[in-house]
């Protein structure tokens, strides 16, 4: 006869492997958002993209993601949690093998997208699935905190690890490094895990809004970004408009449908509204600003990819600290306070990079990271909670579910619309050679004068766009503090 304590401990054992399994996905989906900061130098000098193609190369992933993770999520709720994943994790596998070897921009492009498809599937699937392993509350509570921590981890050593493989191979060592997770977590997860359905929620996803939401996002960048790097033209200021237009015709679809794929009603509520754009600003600000310093560091400072990789391991590990520690935390201050801090570190790190230049700045690069570290890990930690216990229970699956989208579609908000500003003033206050600093500086013939032009007008938008999150933040954060109850967020 089997002891109740062997069964329970076999249990046990059983759910935390099959934890380690799932945050293998969970890890790359956030990775592959920001592992190509310190490698755009590398795959603009292998591929060439236009300044277009450079700033879709980083975020169309991003948006992918971010459009689908809802539609993915009901769908895993209709046909299963594990079967959505096994697929996910299949097509996640395969397009990193065509973007390691993408011959030209616009098939790196494509290839990211399907990984931006199919990290959709993983993100929610794995969530759902942790319940399943975890029945009792507090384990639960546990493993979905180390969740947490190990989605944040893999944006902030995303760099890093980007950095460390291309001091030794080739830029399309980026995407490769996904194939041995992607093959370990499709040998264990049959094993450990067991399928996830969630019967009550069998609704049909409505497809015009996923196909909506994803092209009225698209559409609007494009022509942001097209009049950022070219100028107005009509073709941008059209397709800006059409974009508007489609996610007008989105939002208005959503209050028509009894199952809509965003409930906008959630926004009625001013402590879950905070914490959804608590959820999209940190990560705007943090992926654009990772971005513009991986070209800082290297194109403008001449620094080698693996120092400038070490140059961000301290904010790196200062933001997965954070993450991790933020929950004790905010059992003793409350969840106000924490998003009040998130704010204000954030807004502080960024004005710290306003002092960055030509001839020096490395001493307060470091300084910015690691303020805004402190932020970004107390944001990471605490905005689904709080958008989640801001709802009745009966909305709960909505509200996390907007909050993750919220952190997606942030991190690719943030280099679209502040990596364009930045390189809108590139292109005004520079020597108007080409639309990048990287393509300018590699340009036969060129003199130094133009070549410190070029450096001096890419530090100076560098600097805009921090001076913009800055100021949203700190924005933000005084909204914050007048419209949140201090009973309702602790």
């Amino acid at each position: 006869m089997t002891h109740p304590t062997t069964t329970s401990r076999t249990t046990d054992v059983r759910a935390w492997l099959g934890l380690l399994v799932v945050l293998g996905p969970v890890l790359l989906v956030a990775m592959d958002g920001s592992i190509l900061f310190l490698a755009m130098p590398r795959v603009s000098q292998a591929l060439a993209p236009s300044a277009d193609q450079a700033l879709w190369i980083l975020d169309i992933y991003g948006f992918a993601v971010g459009s689908l993770l809802i539609a993915f999520g009901n769908l895993g709720d209709r046909y299963g949690r594990l079967r959505l994943l096994m697929t996910g994790a299949v097509f996640f596998g395969l397009a990193s093998a065509g973007a390691a070897f993408a011959p030209t921009p616009e098939l790196l492009i494509a290839a990211r997208a399907v990984m931006g498809i199919a990290g959709a599937t993983l993100l929610p699937s794995a969530l759902a699935v942790l319940s399943e392993l975890f029945t009792d509350a507090r384990q639960r509570a546990r493993a979905i905190g180390i969740f947490a921590a190990a989605f944040a981890a893999g944006f902030a050593i995303g760099p890093v690890i980007g950095g460390v493989l291309l001091e030794r191979f080739w830029w399309g060592s980026v995407f490769l490094v996904n194939l041995p997770v992607i093959a370990l977590f499709l040998c264990g997860a049959p094993l450990l895990l067991r399928e996830v359905r969630a019967t009550d929620r069998a609704g049909r996803v409505d497809l015009p809004s996923v196909l909506t939401s994803a092209l009225g996002l698209l559409l609007t960048i494009y022509g942001l970004k097209h009049t950022a790097t070219e100028g107005v033209t009509v073709p941008a200021v059209v397709t800006g408009l059409a974009g508007v237009a489609v996610l007008g015709w989105f939002g208005a679809r959503q209050r028509r449908l009894e199952q809509p794929l965003i409930d906008f009603s959630l926004f009625r509520d001013r402590v879950f509204s905070v914490a959804v754009i608590t959820g999209l600003l940190p990560l705007a600000a943090w992926s654009a600003t990772a971005y513009l310093a991986g070209v800082y560091l290297q194109s403008v400072h001449d620094i080698p990819v693996l120092r400038a990789a070490a140059l961000a391991l301290p904010g790196a590990v200062v933001l997965t600290v954070t993450c991790i520690v933020t929950p004790a935390l905010v059992e003793r201050v409350g969840k106000r306070t924490a998003l009040l801090a998130s704010h204000f570190t954030i807004a502080a790190g960024m004005l710290l990079l306003l002092p960055a230049a030509v001839a020096g700045g490395i001493g307060w690069y470091i300084a910015s990271t690691v303020v805004a570290g402190l932020g970004y890990g107390i944001s990471f930690a605490v905005v689904a909670d709080t958008a989640v216990g801001a709802v009745p229970p009966e909305r709960a699956g909505s509200a996390g579910a907007l909050a993750e989208t919220s952190n997606e579609i942030g991190n690719a908000l943030g280099i679209a619309l502040l990596g364009s500003l930045a390189a809108l003033v590139f292109r005004l206050s520079g020597p108007d050679l080409a639309p990048t600093l990287d393509e300018t500086l590699g340009l036969p013939g060129l003199t130094e004068r133009a070549a410190d032009d070029a450096r001096s007008a890419f530090v100076t938008g560098m600097r805009v766009a921090a001076a913009v999150a800055g100021l949203l933040h700190l924005a933000l954060g005084l909204v914050a503090l007048r419209v949140l109850p201090r009973a309702a967020a602790r």
